[in-house]
């Protein structure tokens, strides 16, 4: 059983668990960030930080005790000279690892390990907010005699074009009610001469109409009683004979 067992064995044997972190731990110094799968960093990890906790005291005890584990004079000097002065005033907690997925293949999980402060885009400080304050308004007992008068100035110069405006509405309305009466001038003559042309109309029609069929009756009884002269003659004879 694994019992009080908490370092990870990543499924190798001690002298080869033991080289191969000190590796990635050289290169996470050199490169300043590496792609691994997340078992190891986080492996590594637990590797790196005390030994980065040890680079802020520069002594040559702390040199050796570092390349014992690294065994890496070129990755020691530079956690020594460039690490350990960019890191100094950080209490712990030198490294970040961040997830990117499951690997082609095996599906394993992989994450990339980096040191915190040579990361530009996560490192980066919000920008101070500077707070504007709100100038208050002046109150009227506060203003200058000068600035009164022109205040005054420039009263009295927006007031006149609006007299212009005013009396520029005024012609145009008199220009208006003019043309106004002109229509309506327009108009009467029209309607006089459309009552004149319909009253001839009215005039005319009863006068040819009317007069020629009074006529027409007497002339057509006349010939009447001419045709028969026979019914006259009879008509003496009876008169005659009653007498």
């Amino acid at each position: 059983m694994r019992h009080r067992k908490k370092n990870p064995h990543l499924g190798r044997k001690r002298g080869h668990r033991k080289y191969m972190l000190a590796n990635m731990g050289s290169s996470l110094i050199e490169h300043k960030s590496i792609n691994t799968t997340l078992a190891k960093a986080k492996a590594l990890k637990l590797f790196i930080e005390p030994l980065i906790t040890k680079s802020k005291t520069d002594s040559t005890h702390n040199r050796r005790i570092v390349f014992k584990y690294l065994r890496n004079k070129y990755a020691v000097t530079e956690l020594f000279r460039e690490v350990a002065v960019k890191i100094g005033d950080r209490p712990g907690g030198y490294t970040r690892i961040i997830k990117l997925g499951n690997r082609f293949g095996d599906n394993a999980d992989m994450a990339m390990i980096e040191l915190v402060d040579y990361n530009e885009l996560y490192s980066q400080t919000k920008p101070e907010s500077r707070r504007r304050r709100r100038k208050k308004k002046k109150s009227a007992t506060q203003f200058t005699p000068e600035e009164v008068a022109a205040a005054e100035e420039v009263a009295s110069e927006e007031v006149a074009p609006a007299k212009e405006v005013a009396s520029e509405e005024v012609a145009a309305s008199e220009e208006v009610a003019p043309a106004e009466e002109v229509a309506s001038e327009e108009v009467a003559p029209a309607e006089e001469v459309a009552s004149e042309e319909v009253a001839p109309a009215e005039e005319v029609a009863p006068a040819e109409e009317v007069a020629p069929a009074e006529e027409v009756a007497p002339e057509d009884a006349n010939p009447a009683e001419e045709v028969n002269p026979s019914n006259s003659v009879e008509e003496e004879d009876k008169e005659k004979k009653k007498n």
